[in-house]
């Protein structure tokens, strides 16, 4: 049994995870190919692994990243074929010597750890593996340079449908994780179950990660739609996807002090109100509402886009309503923590539904709540 789910958890990640394998396989098959066919090098090591490098940093900094292997590259060479024609090849003082060089030449100019470690890493294998034999032919740097641009172009060619479907994925995901939360934290309500209350509250605090996975798929996002000439017009969504992000931040950080206060209530002898699960409930529908308005709205749905946002606003504010009627001078320091958290995630879900509505939202989440309007 536990080797059938071994390979049924593996099979999984494969399924999720496919395509770094298959962008890391084409690039570095193509860039070997490139160097040894197009430019006739014989031993074109640096084009596949500048390929694999390029690949193996975030989507969205791969464009500065293959620039830097280039640069780095570059420098190596530069610093190892001085040295070796200084103190010639092979010796522990050219080792030492090239190390510090290149070390010191890639931080007096600011160069990032990649750079950094790519022009270390270079020089060192020309001074150990392959040492320069005179020619002035800059092979290793020609292909550093074809390495980086395979790798963009697979990146680029895998991307070439649907640029943004990565990151529509990614915000479903994220807000129907978060939907799922405040699931859960109703659920242990319901229970009085401390177990789940927990095990909410350490939920919550992965939701971070995330966040940034969301920012990093932004990024992504902008990098494949610069690179699409005919897709530079879905670049100002974008921005828009940024202000969502933000609040969705703090809607994240909301729901943690919620789940923190929710393991409170559950130890206290006195039940949670049944309409404050209600309300919890209803706020889960708002996020996973609030979740498809920006994903159709990314895909160009406006119509759908605005039908999802209508009903995030709905869902929100009657979890906003339900809870501030349990409101009163009666009620535990937890449940009172609660309600003004379901007010303020409220208020960041509307706002990142619509961002121009700053003012309104207020006074509609504050009438819903019971107070006089500002």
């Amino acid at each position: 049994m536990v080797r059938f789910s071994g390979l049924a958890v593996a099979g999984g990640r494969l399924r999720r995870d496919w395509r770094p394998v298959v962008e890391a396989t084409l690039a570095a098959t193509v860039a070997w190919l490139l160097a040894t066919r197009l430019v006739g090098h014989p031993e074109p090591f640096f084009a596949p692994a500048a390929a694999l490098i390029v690949l193996g940093q975030a989507r969205g900094q791969r464009v500065r990243r293959a620039v830097e292997v280039v640069l780095g590259v570059a420098a190596g060479v530069l610093v190892a074929d001085l040295v070796v024609q200084a103190l010639g090849r092979g010796s522990t003082w050219t080792v030492f010597t090239v190390i510090l060089l290149t070390v010191l030449l890639a931080v007096a100019f600011g160069a990032t750890g990649v750079t950094l470690v790519q022009a270390a890493v270079s020089a060192l294998y020309l001074v150990v593996v392959a040492p320069p034999d005179g020619t002035l032919v800059p092979f290793r740097f020609v292909d550093a340079l074809i390495g980086g641009a395979v790798a963009l172009l697979i990146s680029l060619l895998v991307d070439a449908r649907h640029p943004l479907a990565p990151l529509i994925s990614e915000v479903r995901h994220t807000f129907d994780d978060l939907a799922e939360l405040l699931g859960g934290i109703a659920d242990a309500l319901d229970r009085r179950d401390e177990t789940a209350a927990l095990a909410a509250l350490a939920r919550a605090r992965g939701m971070d990660a995330r966040v940034d996975g969301l920012r990093e798929g932004v990024l992504a996002a902008g990098e494949a739609l610069r690179l699409h000439v005919r897709r530079r017009r879905h670049i100002g969504r974008l921005r828009s996807v940024d202000g969502s992000i933000r609040q969705l931040d703090y809607a994240v950080r909301n729901v943690r002090v919620l789940a923190r206060a929710g393991v409170t209530l559950v130890r206290l002898p006195t039940p949670a109100p049944s309409d404050l699960c209600a309300a919890l409930r209803s706020l889960a529908e708002a996020v996973r509402a609030a979740g498809a308005a920006l994903a159709a709205d990314l895909d160009g749905q406006e119509e759908a886009a605005d039908r999802h946002a209508a009903r995030a606003d709905e869902a929100a504010l009657a979890a906003v309503h339900t809870a501030g009627a349990l409101f009163g001078p009666a009620q535990t320091l937890p449940l009172a923590m609660i309600i003004g958290q379901v007010r303020a995630t409220a208020i960041d879900l509307l706002r990142g539904v619509n961002p121009d509505d700053d003012v309104a939202v207020l006074t509609r989440v504050d009438e819903a709540l019971g107070l006089p309007p500002l």
